[in-house]
């Protein structure tokens, strides 16, 4: 499943729905899908996730030292690396007091 984020404030983002799920229950929200994010409640929102986000990463710090089963793999992508479109159209939607909401999305090919 796929999860994209809309607002007027900015173009959409879309996400693996695994993560985009994580991410709005740091963000304070249940998790369900579709649903939305009313534009006063955005600033706290975000802070949330900023915080949630921010605690999180010491934990991801101390696991780097761990060597991988295959030299050869990708070093995995961090929850906050996949937050960073998200943050910025909560922090677009934030500034022009405008609604984010979600949905089921699409499968980019």
């Amino acid at each position: 499943m796929f999860v994209t984020f809309n607002s007027e404030a900015g173009s959409s983002v879309t996400m693996f729905g695994d993560a985009a799920i994580e991410l709005l229950k740091m963000m304070g929200h249940s998790g369900t899908v579709p649903s939305a994010v009313l534009a006063d409640d955005v600033p706290a929102a975000l802070a949330r996730l900023q915080q949630a986000l921010a605690a999180a990463e010491p934990a991801g710090k101390a696991s780097q030292g761990k060597q991988s089963d295959d030299a050869d793999a990708p070093p995995p992508i961090k929850l906050g690396q996949r937050a960073f479109p998200l943050i910025q159209l909560l922090t677009a939607a934030a500034q022009k007091h405008c609604d984010v909401m979600w949905e089921k999305g699409r499968r980019l090919v």
